[in-house]
């Protein structure tokens, strides 16, 4: 039988992987595409949703606030708005309740600013040594920043109380008579004052914890070895380092006292805290928004009351800014 030897030149099959090259390349190029696609876009994917929310539920309601401004729109016509331009803006600048209620969210702002944030560098300070059940005492501390502001106010209502009131049995117990927090001008700042330092102070307090945390030992152990006692070291180290910490709060404190309602409202509760009091003593700006927009349904003015407030948040941001500059340089 004869049988056929195959020459040089004769043709054979190529490899097995060699067909599969240009395939394996083609995919390894689209591979490649994808993955620089998604190297691009996924930092976008990943900050879409806040951008989303923050449109839906904070851009919108501000531009759509700022055209109800411009008109006039009751609250038992929503359907129906006339065009006012600038009018609601001229009438509140030119309501002497509007400046009441701003100088009114201003004191309180700083008679429960100031303590509550002295009080939580203290309390922070205390807390930063090491003390037996540490996480008790912390908790303990930032219970009352848990407790529902409507909780409070109703309890602390109860507390200053003209009549039974726990105070009033105090201050009636030790000889100094009874007092009538709530009608007064300044009696009544202080007791909401009070009820803001109560809440807040615990959630500060924690703040300043954890940055206190924050600050390198060696400084605390040359400033020992130099002799500096613990009162100098909070003073010379403590207090320096945590300077943007305090800014921090400090911004975030003044923001919480122009937006304070629940406080004030349920102070007295029924239509004196509607009104911030009898003669709106303690009627801060958003009392005065709410009291414009859903006791008297003059939607337009209450819209521009939450736009004045926006433009004083804007300006103690800019004054707090250039403070805080003022502060960087003369540490440098």
């Amino acid at each position: 039988m004869a049988t056929s030897t195959p020459t040089r030149d004769a043709h054979t099959p190529p490899p097995r992987g060699s067909q599969q090259k240009p395939v394996n390349a083609h995919r390894q190029m689209w591979r490649s595409r994808i993955w620089r696609f998604d190297d691009k876009a996924s930092p976008y994917a990943y900050i879409a949703p806040f951008f989303l929310v923050f449109g839906a539920f904070g851009l919108y309601p501000l531009i759509y606030t700022g055209w109800i401004a411009l008109h006039r729109v009751e609250m038992t016509g929503l359907d129906r708005m006339e065009w006012v331009g600038w009018a609601n803006f001229d009438r509140i600048l030119h309501d002497a309740e509007f400046w009441t209620a701003v100088s009114n969210t201003f004191l309180i702002g700083v008679m429960s600013t100031v303590p509550q944030l002295l009080v939580a560098l203290g309390l922070a300070h205390l807390l930063n040594y090491k003390l037996r059940a540490s996480t008790f005492w912390r908790t303990i501390i930032l219970t009352p920043y848990a407790t529902s502001v409507a909780s409070a106010a109703l309890v602390f209502a109860l507390v200053f109380r003209a009549d039974g009131g726990l105070l009033n049995w105090v201050l009636h117990f030790v000889g100094l008579g009874d007092t009538n927090w709530a009608n007064g001008h300044w009696t009544s700042k202080i007791a909401i004052s009070v009820i803001v330092i109560w809440r807040w102070t615990g959630y500060n307090t924690l703040i300043y914890l954890a940055a206190m945390q924050a600050v390198p030992t060696d400084l605390y152990e040359a400033a020992s070895l130099d002799g500096a006692s613990r009162w100098q070291q909070f003073r010379k180290v403590t207090i320096p380092s945590l300077r943007p910490t305090i800014l921090f709060t400090i911004v975030i404190s003044t923001i919480g006292s122009m937006q304070l309602f629940g406080e004030p409202l349920l102070l007295e509760g029924g239509t004196l805290g509607a009104i911030g009091g009898n003669e709106h003593q303690y009627e801060t700006l958003s009392v005065y928004l709410y009291n414009y927009g859903w006791n008297l349904g003059h939607l337009g003015p209450a819209a521009a009351v939450a736009w004045a407030m926006l433009a004083l948040l804007l300006i103690i941001a800019a004054v707090n800014w250039l403070f805080g500059r003022f502060v960087r340089k003369s540490a440098v």
